[in-house]
């Protein structure tokens, strides 16, 4: 409430000059009376206080609380009507205080009656704090966190001057007495300093004279005070403030046309009226940018612009009716002694509802507002005419009427379990809005990504295997037994992803692609991270998000690229080959071939036996590392492993080893294990091994004892 309309206060010129007569007579007719009656004008002094008081009221009526204005009445001094205390904001209190000051006198010797006291008591009154302000100075007395209030204001006065040269004195008199001022409430408790004022000065005369005094738009008078002059005949006064409280209170006016009535002469016969309305911009303003023409006009008589409805058939205002809108806003009528005004307002406050139409760009006609009452107080509401989120609602029972019947409605009603609102007793060491904003701080973290639908997400579908992980990482902090819990839900994801089980999912073919496996649990992992690094930057979170990343990279991306390539870098050689090992020690089977997770480089870059002897070796030993491994329940180097695993698929896939080198390797390193000949291991090196050495020597041996064969 720190507006610039939050304090308004009204000067009234009480000088005799304000007695004379405003030069616009009023005919008055006597029905039973065939006397004729003189007409009657009224003094510039009554033109004035009913102007002031009808720009009054529309603030009170769009506004019952936070908006406050006071009355100054100047002639030898000020008086004051009201204060700013909510018990003297009311138009009975300032009627009454009216009717008591009186038309000024038309005739007085006295030679001290000025307006420029009533400025003076009105700089003096916005330098008063109003009951908002005291609770925030209250709220912020003792602490240091350099809270500063802000305090403005608006200054109507209502005079008559000569000419320019009298106004500009009158606005150096109020700039010199707003700076003094600030000086006396730097140094006094009861005062605040006035950071803005605002100084609207309307110059009255009579009808039939011309006024020497000419208009001047807003201008900057100085850091702190910014004024504007309005030049206007007493008949045209209410015209003038009807205009300026457009823009001193954001608001826009409407008129409903064609509202069908009875006439009051004849029952049986109807006639259509108008009625203008005023409420705040936001009910015109919501509309910008889309499809709707508001159909502007400039109001007859005055210097504004009114949006023209057209009323359409008055229905009941029942719960079946209820329509999304887009904003809402109080109204009242502009003229509110007027006989349509008072049907059109008893119309709604009876309980019906009024619905407004008005043109499209492309032809036609749409509703677009809706008048209805709520606790007495009427409403302009600003229907949705775009395509609404609720288009094609929830078929929760039969499915009527809409296409979506997959939103997670129990997942909802848990959201709003969680952050559910409980009135606080205020304790003055706590912020009035401390609770609140810690809430909406909360709320915005845990709904940052949160799927309206099943078919949008893979992992809700599957929630049951990391039900832990989406419960516990909504906390701001996590404790080491939390954290485990979180990793251990995610290796036993890992490991339905290693045998290679399909998730059991709707039909979800706008996103997935086939719905592969691959794409399935890419997609897992990819919101499984989203949302644990949307709930929180705790050293726990940023555990089980390093944690989620590797096994992410078992899958990569869709056009195949690793995701985590650019911020992870390449891991060692010889801990990749350790980590496959073990993982390869415990899954595969015994007939199962040998692997090489360092390419062709061991077992066919190397010849002979030294590349065999490093192969056996190192399966060797990492079979026996992969036995204590396993044993002593380490599963970080098995999830370690899975990451060595997919870079060696993703390098079979590219061609970095063909099938003739895996084929090879393998019998390269099959053929190490057997035994070699026994000539080959006795022969030197650089000669040729005899095979059968013995077998000539048996043979002479078995000739000299037996007869030559016959051919």
């Amino acid at each position: 409430m720190n507006e610039i309309n939050h304090k308004t206060v009204f000067v009234l010129d009480h000088t005799p000059y304000f007695g004379i007569s405003c030069e616009s007579p009023i005919d008055c007719d006597f029905i039973k009376s065939k006397i004729p009656v003189p007409p009657i004008s009224k003094s510039l002094w009554t033109c004035a206080v009913e102007a002031s008081v009808e720009y009054c009221r529309i603030a009170y009526d769009l506004f019952p609380v936070g908006k406050l204005i006071r009355f100054v009445v100047s002639d030898t001094a000020a008086h004051i009507v009201n204060t700013w205390n909510t018990n003297t904001q009311s138009l009975t209190h300032i009627m009454n205080a009216m009717s008591m000051v009186g038309v000024p006198p038309r005739q007085t010797q006295a030679s001290d009656y000025s307006v420029i006291h009533g400025l003076r008591a009105a700089i003096e009154a916005l330098a008063e704090p109003t009951e908002f302000q005291k609770e925030q100075l209250v709220a912020h007395a003792g602490k240091s966190d350099n809270f500063k209030l802000v305090n403005r204001g608006r200054v109507i006065c209502i005079t008559s001057a000569r000419d320019d040269a009298s106004m500009k004195s009158l606005e150096d008199i109020f700039r010199t007495v707003l700076v003094q001022q600030n000086s006396i409430s730097a140094g006094h408790k009861e005062y605040i300093n006035i950071d803005q004022c605002h100084l609207v000065i309307i110059n009255l005369y009579p009808a039939n004279m011309e006024s020497m005094v000419s208009n001047r738009a807003l201008i900057d008078i100085s850091p702190i005070l910014m004024s504007e002059i309005h030049s206007n005949k007493a008949n045209n006064i209410s015209n003038k403030l009807t205009h300026l409280i457009l823009p001193h209170f954001d608001l826009a006016s409407t008129t409903v046309t064609g509202i069908p009535m009875k006439e009051e002469q004849n029952a049986s016969s109807s006639a259509n009226y108008d009625v203008e309305i005023f409420h705040g911009r936001t009910a015109h303003s919501v509309f910008l940018g889309t499809e709707l023409v508001l159909p502007h006009s400039l109001k007859e008589g005055s210097d504004y612009d009114t949006v023209t409805l057209k009323w359409c058939t008055p229905r009941s205002c029942g719960s079946s009716e209820m329509q999304p809108c887009l904003a809402q806003c109080r109204v009242t009528p502009v003229d509110v002694t007027s006989r349509p005004s008072s049907c059109l307002i008893n119309f709604l406050l009876s309980g019906r509802s009024v619905l407004l139409e008005m043109p499209k760009k492309s032809g036609g006609k749409i509703t677009s507002h809706l008048l209805s009452a709520h606790g007495g107080e009427i409403f302009i509401h600003s229907l949705n005419t775009a395509r609404s989120c609720l288009e094609d609602p929830p078929s929760i029972s039969e499915g009527g009427g809409g296409r979506v019947t997959d939103y997670r409605i129990k997942d909802f009603g848990l959201l709003m379990q969680q952050h559910r609102l409980l009135p606080l007793k205020p304790l003055p060491e706590r912020q009035p809005d401390d609770n609140l904003q810690k809430m909406r701080t909360k709320l915005s973290r845990n709904s940052r990504y949160w799927p309206l639908t099943l078919g949008r997400t893979v992992l809700y579908n599957v929630r049951q295997f990391v039900e832990p992980v989406l419960v516990l990482t909504q906390k701001p902090e996590l404790s080491e037994d939390e954290k485990m819990l979180c990793l251990k839900s995610i290796y036993n994801l890992s490991q339905l992803e290693e045998r290679q089980e399909t998730l059991a999912l709707p039909n979800m073919g706008h996103r997935l692609k086939g719905n592969k496996k691959e794409e399935q649990y890419r997609l897992l992992w990819s919101e499984l991270e989203t949302i644990v690094n949307c709930n929180g930057s705790s050293p726990g979170h940023k555990a089980i998000v390093s944690c989620i990343r590797e096994c992410r990279r078992m899958y990569p991306n869709a056009d195949g690229s690793d995701p985590y390539d650019k911020s992870h870098g390449t891991e060692g050689n010889a801990s990749d080959a350790h980590r496959a090992s073990v993982i390869r020690a415990t899954t595969d089977s015994p007939m199962s071939p040998p692997h090489s997770m360092a390419g062709s480089s061991s077992g066919g870059g190397g010849g002979g036996g030294g590349g065999a002897t490093n192969a056996s070796g190192g399966v060797g030993a990492d079979a026996a590392s992969a036995t204590v491994t396993v044993g002593s329940g380490s599963t970080a180097s098995l999830l370690g492993a899975r990451g060595t695993i997919g870079s060696s698929k993703k390098s079979f896939g590219s061609g970095g080893r063909s099938l003739l080198d895996v084929l090879a390797s393998t019998e390269r390193t099959i053929s190490q294990k057997r035994i070699d000949f026994s000539g080959r291991l006795c022969t030197p090196q650089g000669q040729i091994a005899k095979l059968y050495s013995h077998l000539g020597s048996k043979d002479s041996d078995s000739g000299q004892g037996r007869a030559p064969d016959v051919k």
